[in-house]
């Protein structure tokens, strides 16, 4: 009997194998669980590989390196908050005016920030980060459309890398904890210098 089977579209990935995704999925959990018993600082992708039953090969092919790793740990967070700043209610999604939209999405990307803090730093001290890498691009975009709606004419690429800067978390982790700055503290440092950019 004849079985239907779909064939994969040219130029587009192949599926994984059930046995990869399983793998993929063990490994993030492994390291996600040593994170938060044990903290960034020790995480190698040795001991993710031992603790999660599969060869440090596999590790290595399926993430590249520490830094491939931790990026992938953060992707899923992401990809919830780009569907509700791209998409969801206001005043962080559509529907709101843009320099309200503005506003909240530097809240949320705060929160978004402290909720994995550890990653972020750690991500952003590792020897291959730089200011172009991961969710930066997208952020980025999305704020200068907005305050280009806010503010038309005005260089607002750069006006979006000047609110993005404090948005970073190995100042956000300084700032809670050598200055013991309250999340809400920061937030309202962020508006006030939004604010001035947008009058």
């Amino acid at each position: 009997m004849w079985e239907r089977r779909l064939l994969p579209v040219i130029g587009q990935p192949q599926p994984e194998r059930a046995d990869a995704v399983r793998n993929r999925r063990k490994i993030l959990d492994v390291a996600a669980r040593m994170i938060i018993e044990h903290g960034t600082d020790g995480l190698s992708l040795d001991e993710v590989a031992r603790a999660a039953g599969v060869g440090v090969g596999t590790v290595y092919r399926r993430f590249g390196d520490r830094t491939g790793l931790l990026m992938a740990l953060l992707d899923e967070h992401e990809r919830r908050f780009q569907e509700a700043f791209l998409a969801g209610p206001p005043p962080l999604g559509p529907g709101a005016p843009p320099d309200e939209r503005v506003i909240a999405f530097l809240h949320a990307l705060v929160d978004r920030i402290v909720a994995q803090e550890d990653l972020y730093v750690l991500l952003e001290r590792s020897r291959k980060a730089n200011i172009g890498m991961g969710p930066y691009g997208l952020h980025h975009v999305h704020l200068a459309a907005l305050l280009t709606q806010v503010r038309p004419g005005t260089p607002t690429a750069y006006l979006a890398d000047a609110l993005l800067a404090p948005a970073n978390a190995c100042l956000i982790a300084y700032q809670r904890h050598e200055r013991g700055m309250t999340v809400d503290d920061i937030k309202a440092g962020l508006t006030l210098l939004a604010e001035s950019v947008m009058r």
